[in-house]
Formats: C-alpha cells, structure tokens, sequence
C-alpha cells in the first residue's frame, strides 16, 4: 500500500482528523493551572481548594496556583475567571455563585452562559456562634432576647448572598426576629470581629469555628444540617430546636471559561474526582468536617440550575436586598 492509499484510509476512518485533537488534549496543560479563590485567605473554601490542588498537581504535571481575588460578593473573583482565555484559570465557587444570578442586579456575567460546570467538591455544616456577652445560652434565649429588643443584635456575613447572609434572613423570618445585618469580605475578618465583639452573631462553617467554640471564644446555638454534624454531635441542630425545615451548608464546586474545550472540562473533572478519592485525602477532609462529593460536569450543571431557583424563592419570599 503506498503513502497515498494509506493517508486515504486515515482520513476515510476519522483517525488522521482526530489525531491533532487527541495530540491537544493529552498535552494539557502546557502552563501552570490557576484556580481563582473569591475569597480572603483563610477560609474554608481556600483550605479545601488548596488540598486539593496539592494532589493534583501529582498527576497534571503543572503546578495548580491558588489565588485569592475577593471582592463584590466573590463577583469580582467569578468575573474575572469568566474573562479569562488563557486556557488554564478555572474558579472555586460556593453557594453565593447561585444567588448572585438573582440577587445581583448589574452581574457583569451570566452565571449559565459564560461559565460551565467542572465539577463539585465539598460540603459542609454552618453553626450558628454568638460572642460570649450576648446575653443567652440556648436558641430559645437568643430569640427571646431578640424580640424583647428588636434590632439591637447584629449578624455577620461574609458577604451579600453568601450562606451566612441567607442564613441569618432564614432565622429572622422564622423566628420573627429583627437582626441587623453586616457583611464583610470574607469569612475570616468576620470571624475576627465577631470574637472581638464587634458583632454579635453568626452563621459560620463549622471546621473554622468548632476551635473557637471549644475555645471559649465563642457560644454556639446550633448547627444547620437536617441532623447533628459529626464534628460537634454535641451541638443541637437549629431545626430540632422548634425550626423543622431549616437547612443550609455550605458547598464548593469548580467553574470554567465557557470557551474552554470539552475535552479539557473533562480532564479537569478526572482530576478532580481521582483527587477526591484519596483515601489520605478523604480522611483530610472528613477530619475538618467537609463532606467529599464529586460529580460530573453534568450534575454539577444540573445542581447549579436548582440552586438558582431554590435562591431566586429565598430571595423574593424574605425581600432580600444587598445592604
């Protein structure tokens, strides 16, 4: 068979087409990977994108950058991912990715059809903490102090939109309480505060919070699963407490550039899903009080949609504003 014939019968198979594709993808990356943190450093997210970065750097063969780019309710972070044509800048998002397609009037993306799913990677429980001056032990005694003096207790955030901003809304409206909201620009400088009693209360991630807590630093009211966190069985949950129905977490997935090729979305969420399946790994995560959950890009998209709508209900059905 001569040069000719066999080049015919490449073409005619699809195998010469497909050669450059398959030759593109197994050479991603060909730089180091950055995964954008919206955040301050210091929290949780950050910790958990960090753990994981470290081993998938092992099997990529580029090192994966962390880089903290907080600002506008993780907007600015997003963005700035969204924009991106490099290639190799993916974000970290959380649940204020879904609740600024609502709550975000002037969003500078759309948060559908500028970026895709990668994949998920964490959950975890939120606790509800107060600086030991406020003046209750119990739930039952922060409410009733609340009522008897409306909108003398604040509630920090770590940002419009985020879980601990819907959290706070989510007990006012249940308990019929007046709190007064103050976001800041991350969880870490809210916490800050919140130990040095600049604020009153919290709804936090639970790791980052739990050492406060043993600490003395801190009163806890109770946690915000459907059941009591592993990490703190001792800590009632907010919904055994009279709340039946109240629920956050907080969970973290991984975005990218809506340009970005197929083939790369999906060696990313390899990556990612080998990662997490580490025993060492796994065990690292559980021990901070992170539940591990991978997905594919497809449920993560399916997730994200019904996060969106789920958000856009909280949003209109308790008036929420960003302050």
């Amino acid at each position: 068979m001569d040069r000719r014939t066999v080049l015919q019968a490449l073409i005619a198979s699809g195998s010469l087409l497909a050669a450059p594709a398959l030759r593109a993808q197994a050479a991603w990356p060909t730089r180091p990977v950055r995964i954008i943190v919206p955040f301050p450093p210091g929290g949780t997210m950050e910790s958990v994108v960090r753990l994981l970065g470290q081993e998938m750097t092992k099997s990529l063969g580029q090192p994966v950058i962390v880089e903290n780019k907080p600002g506008a309710g993780t907007v600015i972070g997003v963005d700035a991912a969204a924009k991106s044509s490099d290639g190799h800048t993916f974000a970290s998002v959380a649940n204020s990715f879904t609740v600024n397609q609502t709550l975000v009037k002037s969003l500078p993306y759309d948060t559908l059809r500028d970026l895709q799913p990668v994949g998920l990677m964490a959950k975890t429980a939120n606790v509800l903490a107060g600086n030991p001056r406020v003046p209750a032990t119990t739930l039952k005694e922060l409410v009733e102090y609340a009522r008897k003096n409306p909108g003398r207790l604040s509630y920090a955030s770590f940002g419009n939109g985020t879980t601990a901003h819907f959290a706070g809304e989510m007990l006012k409206m249940m308990a019929g309480i007046d709190l007064l909201h103050v976001p800041y620009k991350g969880q870490a400088p809210a916490l800050t505060d919140l130990i040095a009693g600049q604020v009153d209360l919290m709804f936090g991630n639970l790791p980052e919070f739990l050492p406060q807590i043993r600490g003395g630093k801190l009163k806890a009211f109770g946690t915000t699963y459907a059941e009591r966190a592993a990490l703190a069985p001792d800590i009632p949950t907010i919904a055994e407490q009279g709340y039946a129905g109240f629920y956050t977490d907080s969970w973290y997935g991984i975005v990218a550039p809506a340009g970005l090729p197929k083939e790369v979305v999906a060696r990313m969420n390899a990556e990612l899903s080998r990662a997490l399946a580490v025993p060492e790994l796994r065990d690292a995560l559980l021990k901070r009080g992170l539940d591990p959950i991978p997905s594919s890009p497809e449920r993560f998209g399916e997730f994200i949609r019904s996060e969106i709508a789920k958000y856009a209900k909280i949003v209109k059905d308790a008036g929420i504003k960003i302050d």
